[in-house]
């Protein structure tokens, strides 16, 4: 089961997800999105939390009020973290977790210690759980299906815009060829035959002077 809740504080709302225990947390490790943000208290043990980003939103820049529920979230799904003032809560992209068969079941650890950052929350602010426990859902997704569509949608993506991008390539390199016949061709029609026979004195009237005259 996973828990949904949902963030008003950003304009398009946001969602959080956390999982039920530790068996549905190693199923959102391996199955999680690059656009998803995950949430820890730091040395304590705690649900895992993420939250989902809009496309080209970066993880590094998300809204402080976004951030506050996220946190305030990890830590009231903490047992001992929701107990205690002043702890501390650790978020990174979730395309940074890193697992192996080492580690016990929802364990995770980091692939770049520089892509963690902290949150200090002094205390649970109970207006922002109630608030966030009131949207609450529950679920039983299918993760793994999940992301397979999410992908299959993505190199539709990636493909409709290679083939746009290749007949933009095409209209421009061949509106550069018909300029460039144009430009090596611009004289064409005045070395024609007609037009030199037209220019030439050899065919006019003997008289055609007296026009002149």
């Amino acid at each position: 089961m996973v828990y949904y809740f949902t963030s008003n504080t950003v304009s398009p709302a946001a969602f959080i997800y956390v999982g039920k225990d530790k068996v549905e947390n190693e199923e959102l490790i391996k199955y999680g999105l690059d656009e998803d943000v995950w949430f820890h208290v730091d040395n304590l043990s705690s649900a895992h939390v993420y939250v989902r980003m809009n496309e080209g939103d970066s993880w590094d820049s998300i809204p402080s009020d976004l951030l506050t529920d996220c946190a305030q979230l990890t830590k009231a799904n903490s047992i001992e973290g929701n107990k205690k003032d002043n702890i501390t809560v650790i978020y990174t992209p979730w395309s940074n977790l890193k697992k192996d068969g080492s580690m016990a079941v929802g364990q995770v650890s980091f692939k770049d210690q520089r892509k963690v950052k902290k949150i200090h929350v002094a205390q649970r602010e109970n207006a922002i759980v109630n608030r966030l426990n009131k949207t609450k859902i529950e679920k039983f997704p299918d993760l793994r299906q999940e992301k397979e569509t999410r992908q299959k949608e993505l190199r539709r993506r990636d493909k409709a815009t290679q083939l746009a991008r290749q007949k933009e390539e095409a209209r421009v390199a061949k509106e550069r060829k018909e300029k460039a016949w144009q430009r090596d061709h611009a004289y064409d029609d005045l070395l024609s035959e007609d037009a030199v026979a037209s220019s030439s004195n050899q065919d006019r009237d003997a008289d055609f002077e007296d026009d002149f005259m």
